[in-house]
């Protein structure tokens, strides 16, 4: 059972627009789940009122997020800094597909 954030866990959460032309279709949900199990913090994502575990490509691939969406990148551990940092640079880098 999951515990709610302690007081000395760091949480950090960022709001980050999807610009890739194809959103997130199975290449970026891999490469997003595969860089968040990089991380030992807790991690979601959540488009509007859908959260998902973003360690898990079939979580992320259920958003259906189209290019243009906000996602909300959402961490609690000690790494949350670094996870949300990779995790957003990878979005805004567009995947590396264009």
């Amino acid at each position: 059972m999951e515990q709610p954030p302690g007081e000395t866990e760091k949480v950090v959460e960022r709001h980050v627009k999807l610009i890739n032309k194809y959103g997130l279709h199975a290449r970026p949900a891999t490469l997003l789940a595969e860089t968040a199990n990089g991380f030992g913090a807790q991690i979601t994502i959540r488009k509007d009122d859908q959260e998902v575990n973003a360690k898990s490509i079939f979580g992320i691939m259920m958003l259906a997020a189209e290019s243009g969406s906000t996602l909300v990148i959402r961490a609690v551990g000690d790494d949350a800094g670094e996870a949300v940092a990779s995790l957003e640079a990878l979005i805004n880098k567009k995947f590396n597909e264009e």
